[in-house]
């Protein structure tokens, strides 16, 4: 039988890009939908296989501005009180953190770039180690607690909590290890323009890092990617 995977897009720019090569050969027909869609509302978070929740440039706080938020986490909560296979990514693994009622909160520093994460003994015992000595591509500047009863698995120089697991069912990612071919990351570079300037970030620097690191950073992300579908029931 197919399998269903819903990917929840929080702004236009951030797609599924690398991981989806590995959900589909996993044997998922994925299907998508906006938080702007008019019909987002009424979407069954539970019926998917897999639901994949994507990055964006808000944080799980900005509720009065972006009102689909809580009922976002509402229905990520309900969700994964099922235990049913759900991935986040950056903006995603945050919501997954604040479903689970962990703080979730401005780090004080942007982390934008290419960056080596560090694995915990749990991380080393997981799909992450395809990410081993590869660097991979961070963006975001808000971070959270780790939620209770889950296993922490990887953090950086900058921020300690980098990904999570709860069982099989669960990953969160905060780095985007589904970059490194995908054309949409010099909008993400245009979008940030003041943000890179204020931390010295040269643009076109990035950019070739991207065109340099990217490749082998995607490939290792599929590859964890598909080891932890794998792991699936």
């Amino acid at each position: 039988m197919t399998k269903t995977a819903l990917l929840v897009r929080h702004v236009p720019y951030e797609g599924i890009a690398g991981f989806r090569e590995p959900i589909e050969h996993a044997g998922y027909t994925i299907d998508r939908v906006d938080v702007t869609d008019p019909g987002f509302a009424d979407i069954d978070f539970d019926a998917p296989d897999l639901v994949v929740l994507m990055g964006g440039p808000m944080g799980v706080y900005d509720r009065h501005e972006h009102p689909w938020i809580a009922h976002e986490i509402e229905r990520v909560a309900g969700r994964l009180a099922r235990d049913c296979p759900t991935l986040g990514i950056c903006l995603g693994a945050q919501m997954i953190a604040a479903a689970l009622d962990a703080r979730v909160y401005p780090g004080g520093v942007h982390e934008i770039g290419f960056t080596q994460i560090e694995l915990t003994p749990s991380g080393q015992q997981s799909p992450l180690t395809h990410l081993q000595d590869t660097p991979i591509l961070q963006w975001h500047g808000d971070t959270f607690d780790l939620p209770h009863r889950t296993e922490w698995l990887a953090s950086s120089a900058t921020y300690p909590h980098q990904a999570f697991r709860r069982g099989p069912e669960l990953l969160a990612l905060q780095f985007h290890a589904e970059m490194g071919l995908d054309p949409r990351v010099h909008h993400w570079i245009a979008e940030s323009g003041p943000c890179l300037s204020a931390q010295n970030i040269c643009e076109r620097r990035l950019a070739h890092d991207y065109d340099q690191l990217g490749p082998s950073a995607v490939a290792a992300g599929q590859a964890m990617i598909a080891e932890w579908l794998g792991g699936l029931n």
